[in-house]
């Protein structure tokens, strides 16, 4: 979050400033300055587009432990439970651990090309997808969550936010999830999730055998 806001600010206000300067120099130097103009116009835009998504990011942080999960499954195909998309990471269903995993699916490929390299295909060298382990995971996968590697100093980094279509998208198809409590929707709901089940329609926690 502090880095978005930190490029934010220094990207903008260098083109800002280097503006000021070039209406006091003679008309040359606004070539000098052209170079920087175009990129930092585009790099403010890439920023902005950022801060949403940190802002989710820390959201869910918030309202969601951090929990490492080992040799989550992972793939660049199609996942037949999941809502949207071809890139997806399986993580534990929070309602029964003896129930399959639930897809989390890159919707949006912005600034996913690391993801996109690490969890790669058969041909993805060995040392690239062990950088994905373990991984560390917040949020609900039902809804939302954060997903990270780990880092050198054994914090997580990395960050990505990923969502279920249903639960941020007005358009989508809404979705139903045995297990839910009210508990559940609340959190997802403070921690940014907008399209969440009736708590009339929720199903109790099934009790482990």
């Amino acid at each position: 979050m502090s880095m978005n806001v930190i490029g934010l600010v220094g990207w903008a206000g260098g083109w800002v400033l280097l503006l000021g300067i070039s209406t006091r120099t003679p008309n040359w130097a606004v070539w000098i300055f052209m170079p920087y103009f175009v990129y930092g116009f585009y790099r403010t835009l890439v920023q902005l587009r950022c801060l949403p998504t940190a802002l989710r990011t820390l959201q869910v942080l918030q309202h969601y432990p951090w929990q490492l999960l080992p040799n989550a499954p992972r793939a660049l195909d199609e996942h037949p439970d999941a809502e949207v998309g071809e890139m997806w990471i399986e993580l534990p269903d929070p309602s029964s651990r003896g129930k399959r995993g639930i897809p989390l699916t890159f919707v949006k490929h912005f600034r996913a090309y690391w993801w996109l390299r690490h969890i790669g295909g058969p041909r993805t060298r060995p040392e690239l997808k062990a950088m994905l382990e373990p991984l560390w995971f917040a949020g609900d996968p039902r809804f939302l969550g954060v997903v990270a590697v780990n880092g050198r100093r054994g914090a997580p980094r990395r960050l990505h936010f990923l969502y279920q279509p249903s639960a941020l998208d007005a358009r989508a198809a809404r979705r139903e999830w045995d297990g839910i409590t009210p508990e559940d929707i609340e959190r997802a709901r403070r921690a940014g999730a907008r399209f969440l089940p009736s708590a009339v329609a929720v199903t109790p926690a099934r009790q482990e055998p």
